[in-house]
């Protein structure tokens, strides 16, 4: 029993946004910036769903899996421009594929020394097959983000099991947290600095703009509109081709392409981005609502040993070769935090540090994240598997 049952949609609905709204109002507090708005959801949905005010399980959060994940791919994308990406930003491009092969490596030698199969799941019953969707799954998050984390989900099947895929969000989010702080204190190291190129900050040439002006009724009404026809198509396709499991590799071609063939239009869809996010951290509190502590509590540290062992190969990776590759330590940071962590968190820190010409770079290669991350994690999990 539970004070709202599980029947009561939309007061299971209310719930998962106002957690979500917390989350953003709370990153404005000391404590909170620290921790992100997407912990701290995350963290009270847990709370609330523990404490019995919601449950574990209902068909209003059934409908956040089935429908928010998929609409939020194309909402990240509108601006994932390949051409801008790789020819604008080079370097920065080249220091977030570094970072993303040190993501690679690090899941493949933690599978190989951990016994993730081992791991209970209801969802999947085969260990080998067990294994190989958790590697997915940290690979995809560690590249892209929540969006392709949630796609993994999908494709491996783990989204099945709510308690499994809550201990390995919550874990994922506290990390990262963690892992956001070292990257901060990296460059006030001055042992690690002084064996890097100096950056020489310049000023930001392009404002990482909201367009909060262009924000209109309409432009969420397009953006929301081209984002569920994108999905719409792409599960026409994959129907077509009899290739269920293909579905969010897809939409995200599907997507790049237009972005990368029509940019104008495209970047005229202004307010998609924004609402993904806020439509994101819905989801984590709806996936995070799956809870339960008991099995956290069982899961979990062979979880923690996986991020530990996958976050320190890409750090030493990221630092090893990008120091041979010429880049700075700020692109460097700039890069990895936009893997781990996403295109919101890395123009935040590069501003912070004062790294003005690092702010838009930021941006895009945080793109580029969510537009590789499935597939980067699609192609590990099949590898395994």
């Amino acid at each position: 029993m539970t004070l709202i049952s599980a029947d009561n949609d939309v007061a299971i609905m209310a719930v998962l946004f106002l957690i979500a709204s917390g989350g953003f109002l709370a990153e404005r507090t000391r404590i909170g910036s620290h921790l992100t708005g997407a912990v701290i959801a995350i963290l009270a949905a847990i709370a609330a769903a523990n404490l019995r005010i919601i449950p574990h399980s209902a068909p209003a959060m059934d409908f956040v899996f089935a429908y928010f994940v998929p609409i939020l791919i194309p909402l990240f994308l509108f601006k994932a421009n390949l051409r801008t990406i790789f020819f604008e930003t080079t370097r920065m491009a080249m220091a977030f594929l570094i970072a993303s092969a040190g993501t690679i490596v690090g899941v493949l030698v933690a599978v190989s020394v951990l016994d993730l199969g081992s791991l209970a799941s209801a969802a999947i019953t085969d260990p080998a097959m067990r294994e190989a969707g958790i590697a997915g799954l940290f690979t995809s998050t560690y590249i892209g983000g929540s969006v392709n984390y949630a796609a993994l989900a999908e494709i491996t099947g783990l989204g099945a099991d709510r308690s499994f895929l809550s201990a390995a969000t919550a874990t994922d989010n506290l990390f990262s947290a963690l892992f956001l702080s070292v990257l901060a204190m990296l460059p006030g190291w001055k042992w690690l600095a002084r064996r890097f190129s100096k950056h020489e900050h310049g000023e930001e040439e392009e404002a990482v703009a909201t367009h909060s002006d262009s924000i209109t009724a309409t432009s969420i009404t397009l953006a929301l509109a081209t984002a569920i026809s994108f999905v719409a198509v792409g599960d026409a396709i994959t129907a077509w081709i009899d290739e269920p499991s293909a579905r969010y590799a897809v939409i995200t071609v599907l997507v790049v392409a237009a972005a990368t063939l029509f940019p104008h239009w495209m970047e005229k869809l202004h307010g998609g981005f924004e609402l993904g996010v806020g439509l994101a951290f819905v989801f984590f509190a709806a996936i995070a609502a799956g809870a339960d502590l008991v099995a956290m509590i069982r899961i979990a540290p062979l979880l923690v040993v996986l991020v530990v062992i996958l976050l320190s190969i890409h750090l030493a990776i990221l630092l090893g070769v990008g120091r041979l590759a010429g880049l700075t330590l700020p692109e460097l940071v700039t890069a990895s935090n936009a893997a781990v962590l996403g295109a919101t968190t890395a123009p935040a820190l590069a501003a912070a540090r004062g790294w003005h010409d690092l702010v838009t770079p930021g941006v895009l290669v945080g793109v580029l994240g969510y537009a590789i991350g499935t597939l980067a994690g699609t192609a590990v999990f099949r590898l395994l598997s």
